[in-house]
């Protein structure tokens, strides 16, 4: 019998990264494309159908070797119709991708939420394996929750269900992508982060590390920061313990809420500064949990880093398609 794969692609603010995995060789070829965030929901289709063949051929296998293809999604989606309701971070609002795709590509298109997939990935495989309760929270172009109660995914009822980022936590705060004011993700992101250091370097012309990339435009990735974190950048670093400080305080209100036995750290600024942002939210996080739910609770970094949202495509494919791959 011919061995199956499937194609994982996670769509995040700043790339489209695709990989072809299954659960015994594990990913076996990858492609990465940058995204502009002033493309079109066709424009991302094309992408999509670009880096899915690319990948597949890299891989040296058949289209009729691969089982589907998985899309996570920065934002809320119906796993079942295909629906995007809202990516906030791209752009894209109320556009049926399952059906647009489906035009460009023969394999079997499954979408989710980008955090519910790398939430999936890693209570398979990754740190989150003895969990039964768990929140997996993704840091990076926004904030996203990826919820498991009782060892499942939970999507609620109109699958919108984790979207932590878009709780509000400051009502006179910043303008959030979603459209409302003081969103979690527009205070506490890696955009937020960023956002604010150029704010302390152009309008109160405070001393950074950074000054000659802001000033030349250029894109301030998770990396960047952690050099200019370890060189003790005074700006970079106040505003990258303020974000850690925000994220354990709202992480233990919403602790007392849900009770999980772990919470788990996920995405590019986790991976790039993940060792002095933890310590943080620890101590913060104990400033809003109640004290009994402080003592069960783990919080921890995820091992999978790019490859959790990856990973989950092997579990969507096996709940949507019962192909075990």
């Amino acid at each position: 019998m011919q061995e199956k794969f499937i194609v994982s692609i996670d769509m995040g603010g700043t790339k489209i990264l695709a990989s072809v995995i299954n659960s015994t060789k594990g990913i076996i070829s990858r492609e990465k494309i940058s995204t502009e965030l002033d493309k079109s929901p066709n424009d991302y289709i094309k992408d999509i159908a670009f880096v899915s063949e690319k990948v597949i051929k890299k891989a040296g296998l058949k289209n009729n070797q691969i089982a589907s293809i998985c899309l996570g999604i920065p934002g809320s989606v119906n796993p079942y119709t295909g629906v995007i309701g809202i990516a906030p971070n791209l752009g894209i609002k109320n556009f049926n991708i399952k059906v647009n795709l489906e035009k460009l590509i023969k394999n079997k298109i499954l979408i989710e939420n980008d955090v519910n997939l790398a939430a999936l990935g890693i209570k398979e495989f990754g740190v989150g394996k003895n969990s039964k309760n768990m929140l997996v929270v993704a840091i990076g172009t926004g904030i996203g929750g990826g919820i498991i109660i009782d060892g499942k995914i939970y999507r609620g009822s109109n699958f919108i269900a984790g979207e932590i980022g878009h709780m509000v936590i400051g009502e006179k705060g910043p303008l959030c992508g979603c459209g409302n004011k003081g969103c979690f993700e527009a205070i506490a992101s890696r955009t937020a982060i960023v956002r604010n250091i150029i704010n302390d370097i152009k309008k109160l012309k405070k001393k950074s590390l950074l000054e000659k990339q802001i000033k030349a435009g250029e894109r301030i990735k998770s990396k960047l920061l952690l050099s200019a974190y370890e060189n003790n950048d005074k700006v970079v670093v106040k505003r990258v313990n303020e974000s850690a400080d925000v994220v354990g305080k709202t992480l233990g209100s919403i602790n007392n809420l849900m009770n999980f036995d772990m919470i788990v750290l996920a995405g590019g600024l986790m991976e790039a500064v993940g060792k002095y942002y933890l310590p943080i939210v620890k101590s913060s996080f104990k400033k809003t949990s109640l004290n009994e739910s402080v003592k069960k609770t783990k919080i921890v970094l995820s091992k999978l880093a790019d490859d959790a949202a990856i990973y989950g495509g092997i579990s969507l494919t096996r709940e949507f398609l019962g192909i075990s791959v």
